[in-house]
């Protein structure tokens, strides 16, 4: 009988610590989007072809984007939002893609096979996450950029060469940072977002730090070191982004303060495994 009665008192005990320390939702929300990632993504480039197939699964993470689980992260913490928005910014460019692919137009000023092919991708085209009505640069203005932190931007993949380069994960509340942290660092291997030419004494950059400009200002801009304080705002921010992760000849160079900050064109050529060139 005794034994009895411990196992009951045990198994309420268990009952009771499981309904005060629910599994987190946050995990669950993305891990669909993770599953997704790590299979079609390599190095930055997707397999547009196979999220195609696979679309009913990316087609539910979207819905699920919309649901009370979603709206509790639109309004959580701020590790908590970067991850949502990231990720519903992420998976929506792959829908994006996934539903006209291989999206092919006849806009001059970009590459034939490009996301800018699609008509008001970016600008119009409207979704539902969180309870909101958005689109891609609605959530990239509005939502990611007032929560502070211009690291997101190089986290958002874009479709393209020249964006951010898609990690193979999803984007997590409780790892964001060091996430982040590694998004940043990743960027001086990466061309399309900064190149060191110690030969010619330049660091050209993706102009997608001057259509974020106020972001990358407001966040960075004071924390370059006291050398580069009689450059522009906007190159202090770039180069306190990039100057912690520089090692070696690379972080000589940049101490002697003696080279030009150029932007260079964004590339715009569809990111699809498939037809990668470089």
């Amino acid at each position: 009988m005794r034994v009895i009665v411990a196992i009951a008192v045990l198994t309420v005990g268990m009952a009771s610590a499981s309904a005060q320390s629910p599994p987190s939702s946050a995990e669950s929300l993305h891990r669909p989007f993770d599953e997704m990632l790590d299979i079609y993504v390599r190095d930055g480039f997707v397999y547009y072809g196979a999220v195609r197939s696979d679309r009913a699964k990316l087609d539910r993470y979207i819905a699920s984007l919309n649901g009370a689980v979603a709206m509790e992260h639109a309004r959580g913490s701020r590790d908590q939002q970067k991850a949502l928005w990231i990720n519903a910014y992420n998976a929506l460019v792959l829908q994006t893609v996934a539903d006209r692919f291989p999206p092919k137009g006849r806009a001059t000023e970009y590459p034939a096979i490009s996301i800018r092919q699609i008509p008001g991708a970016f600008e119009k085209a409207a979704h539902r996450v969180g309870g909101k009505t958005v689109s891609l640069d609605g959530i990239e203005k509005d939502l990611l950029a007032p929560l502070g932190d211009p690291r997101v931007f190089l986290a958002l993949g874009r479709g393209a060469y020249g964006g951010g380069r898609l990690r193979s994960e999803a984007y997590d509340a409780a790892k964001i940072d060091a996430q982040l942290d590694a998004v940043a660092a990743e960027s001086l291997t990466h061309d399309e977002i900064a190149r060191i030419d110690t030969a010619n004494n330049i660091v050209s950059v993706s102009p997608l730090f001057s259509w974020r400009e106020a972001a990358f200002v407001a966040a960075l801009a004071e924390k370059a070191h006291k050398m580069f304080q009689q450059r522009s705002p906007l190159e202090r921010a770039i180069l306190a982004l990039l100057e912690p992760h520089l090692v070696g000849a690379e972080a000589d160079f940049l101490e002697k303060n003696a080279f030009k900050v150029q932007f260079h064109a964004f590339d715009w050529r569809l990111n699809d495994l498939s037809t990668r060139t470089q």
